[in-house]
């Protein structure tokens, strides 16, 4: 058997470059010259493009790895995955800063690599990027990083189980630490919250940030205020149920397939917390979780992690291995995940369809309730303390808590062992809330395990970007919403797919992306327009 790296390296060995020959006459010379240009920035291409293939076949390796500590890996097993973690992160991180890598980029210019294809050129800018920030890292640095992400994640989920901060507070300050070195390194001078945030999204920043969150601050107080004196919706049909996970884990299996989910390219699984990832168009891995008496949380959940997933399938293969086949951003990824989940999960035509097959797998819910009632109650803004159970409306005010204390806390304005307090003062101030515990308050989310600062702000940049999106499918599809009450999902998802996921990262940030398909950058502006129609009709403002 011939594995992938040995057919590759095989082909390398045969293959050389060519060099033209020379004539006396000046016109073969410049002729001979040219060509000799054009090859060489082919070749060039080409042997890098082989060496950026390993090193992404590697980071699938690494990702399979974290997967499986996430999904299947039993729990005194952490400290030998820490030491897997550690070996392929300095495999990875020697490979990319090899020095052929360095000579071959510093050889395709943007001056000279005319003659390759679109996707090339993208290729060899997104390799660039990456070389240089990882050329300024140290290999002991990533290593430390693979090995805190292990060993910072069971401690998040014994805090988190035993409710108490403190056992997690040392991890997270680690965590500062780590990422403040290497953006010290990778972006110098460079406010560390600024460079965060451009790592999920490019060319993101916090002043843009301040803006839209801003907008979001003064527009939804007020609505979530005239939600909140209205009557609440009918729930005495879902009171007192509770809901077989297995049951729950058919019905999400099959609603994902419906969707457009390939189980024979894919996974769905159960984890403490939702994710999903990808090692291939072909390899794609999701996760949601089921609660006996929480039916429409895992049917929400599963729905977002299918919006992730058929953006991953749908980039595109021949690219599969190269750097601009990734998502252009993290916004960007989310506003499939939330499309899916928000514009089609919670939708009126979605529940015409799908409340008698509800009722159908789960027996206990009375029939005789009209499906408007259920339409109502998995849209019942309701100010909570958890931001994956949250509704449309009061979601954007968790991301900002969250955004307001990391960018403070990488600014040296507030200190970990604060963050308890903090957290729950703001959610006091934005939610009229307080969290009784940890669990419900700072601990509930996974991401600071693994240091994942300037994360949180891209879910609410991608509602925003949901919004602008599924807004210009309706004008070119007009009836889309007919569609989808028919179960019709094919026709949206092949929209997204030609328009956003089989661009990877050819287009290089989310908002230039959003500007070519909507006609506009970021934009708060139909977003807001959005939840004020739904639920003054919802709520009769």
């Amino acid at each position: 058997m011939i594995t992938r790296s040995l057919f590759r390296n095989a082909a390398l060995q045969q293959s050389t470059y060519r060099r033209p020959l020379f004539n006396s006459l000046h016109n073969r010379k410049s002729f001979a010259f040219n060509k000799r240009n054009i090859m060489t920035v082919r070749e060039d291409y080409d042997r890098l493009k082989v060496l950026l293939e390993d090193i992404s076949a590697l980071k699938g390796i690494q990702s399979l790895l974290e997967w499986d500590q996430l999904v299947m890996m039993a729990p005194k097993s952490s400290a030998s995955r820490a030491k897997h973690n550690e070996a392929i992160v300095g495999v990875i991180h020697d490979k990319s800063v090899d020095k052929e890598v360095g000579e071959l980029l510093n050889r395709l210019t943007p001056e000279v690599v005319g003659e390759l294809t679109e996707w090339e050129r993208a290729h060899v800018r997104d390799a660039r990027r990456e070389h240089n920030k990882k050329t300024k890292v140290p290999k002991e640095l990533e290593q430390k990083k693979a090995k805190l992400s292990v060993e910072a994640y069971d401690a998040w989920a014994s805090a988190k189980a035993n409710k108490n901060f403190k056992e997690f507070a040392p991890y997270i300050q680690q965590w500062v630490d780590l990422v403040k070195e290497e953006t010290a390194l990778t972006d110098p001078g460079k406010d560390v919250y600024d460079a965060l945030l451009d790592v999920y999204e490019r060319g993101l920043d916090s002043k843009t940030v301040d803006r839209v969150f801003g907008q979001l601050k003064e527009e939804l107080p007020p609505l979530i205020a005239a939600i909140k004196s209205k009557p609440k919706p009918n729930d005495k049909f879902m009171q007192g149920k509770t809901f077989d996970v297995t049951a729950q884990a058919a019905f999400n299996h099959q609603l994902a397939k419906d969707l457009g989910f390939d189980t024979e390219a894919g996974r769905l699984d159960v984890s403490l917390h939702p994710f999903s990832t990808s090692f291939h168009p072909t390899d794609v891995r999701m996760t949601t979780r089921y609660k006996d008496d929480q039916l429409i949380e895992g049917i929400t959940g599963t729905i977002h992690e299918t919006g992730h997933s058929l953006y991953e399938a749908g980039r595109p293969i021949s690219e599969a291995y190269l750097p601009a086949s990734a998502a252009v951003g993290m916004g960007v990824h989310e506003s499939q995940s939330l499309l899916w989940e928000r514009m089609v999960g919670l939708s009126e035509p979605f529940w015409k369809l799908y409340w008698p097959k509800l009722v159908k797998a789960f027996p206990q819910i009375d029939s005789s309730v009209p499906a408007d009632d259920f339409y109502r109650l998995i849209n019942e803004v309701r100010a909570g303390f958890i931001r994956v159970e949250s509704d449309e409306v009061t979601y954007p005010m968790h991301i900002i808590v969250r955004y307001e204390i990391e960018r403070d806390l990488l600014a040296g304005r507030i200190q970990v062992d604060e963050l308890p307090k903090i957290w729950n003062e703001k959610m006091k101030q934005y939610l009229g809330i307080e969290p009784g515990n940890d669990a419900e308050g700072v601990l509930q989310d996974v991401h600071w395990s693994s240091g994942s600062f300037g994360y949180f702000p891209t879910y609410t940049l991608g509602a925003i970007y949901a919004c602008q999106y599924f807004h210009k499918a309706l004008e070119e599809i007009p009836d889309l919403e007919a569609k989808m009450e028919k179960g019709e999902f094919s026709v949206l998802r092949e929209w997204l797919r030609e328009k956003i996921h089989k661009k990877g990262s050819l287009i290089p940030s989310g908002e230039e992306l959003a500007r070519q398909v909507t006609g506009s950058g970021l934009d708060a502006t139909k977003f807001i327009a959005y939840l004020k129609k739904k639920y003054t009709k919802l709520y009769d403002l």
